[in-house]
């Protein structure tokens, strides 16, 4: 079992920056931020294998959001600058225990989801 709780969410103005963050009971092997727009579906943001390190980013995002981690602390964090209008959502982070070879913007991969934090990019 593993417990995600997530802040850091807000409320900021095109082109301002936000910092989430997202702090695991135990520690996990990758974990992926997703996020999901009113009548959108859930899509992957970006991704960190906690032992490995390895990165990936959406298109959408790439350039613009840093995904990282604090091992000691078991926590997640996501930097997200340049912010626009179309980034707003609930973003949620998501841990997989496994080796899974699904790919890590699948929803299925993910046993376990924090509660979600809300993000509001005005124009």
């Amino acid at each position: 079992q593993v417990q995600l709780v997530e802040s850091g969410g807000g409320s900021v103005q095109a082109g301002g920056s936000l910092r989430l963050s997202c702090t695991a009971s135990r520690i996990t092997n990758r974990m992926t931020w997703f996020r999901q727009a009113p009548g959108k579906e859930r899509e992957g943001v970006a991704s960190i294998h906690t032992d490995t390190g390895s990165i990936y980013y959406a298109d959408s995002v790439n350039g613009r959001f840093t995904i990282s981690q604090d091992n000691a602390k078991n926590t997640l964090y996501l930097q997200m600058s340049s912010l626009k209008p179309e980034d707003t959502a609930m973003y949620y982070c998501a841990a997989d225990l496994t080796f899974s070879t699904v790919p890590w913007g699948a929803l299925r991969r993910y046993n376990y989801w924090g509660q979600g934090t809300q993000v509001t990019v005005s124009s």
